[in-house]
């Protein structure tokens, strides 16, 4: 099964920006979505971006504008760029892979990296 890896995360202040990078073991060409959540504690699992194979995306609303997701699949990287970085972005990033996808719900998510911690300063 396909394994993920992020980095890029760490103690940023506010207005900065991180570009988060997520590997993938094997090829991603096939999986229909990747996408990047976030945790902090005591809450959910909250999506903060999607992409399919295709290339669609789905953003969250909280950092719509601020955020992107892109994918490239011959290099089964996924990334997460993250500008005008704000204190309430604080959290555990995590990358995920939903190969049989067939919306953008947390349900199709098969395969989760370790997660990634953002930090950011007021």
């Amino acid at each position: 099964q396909v394994q993920l890896v992020e980095s890029g995360g760490g103690l940023v202040q506010a207005g900065g920006s991180l570009r988060l990078s997520c590997a993938a073991s094997e090829s991603i060409y096939f999986i229909k979505l990747m996408g990047w959540w976030r945790q902090t504690p005591g809450k959910q699992r909250e999506m903060v971006a999607g992409i399919t194979s295709g290339g669609s995306t789905n953003i969250a609303d909280s950092v719509n504008g601020r955020f992107s997701i892109s994918r490239d699949n011959d290099k089964n990287m996924v990334w997460l760029q993250m500008n005008n970085l704000k204190p309430e972005d604080t959290g555990v990033y995590y990358c995920g892979a939903a190969p049989l996808a067939t919306g953008w719900e947390i349900e199709g998510y098969e395969h989760w990296g370790q997660g990634t911690q953002v930090t950011v300063s007021s």
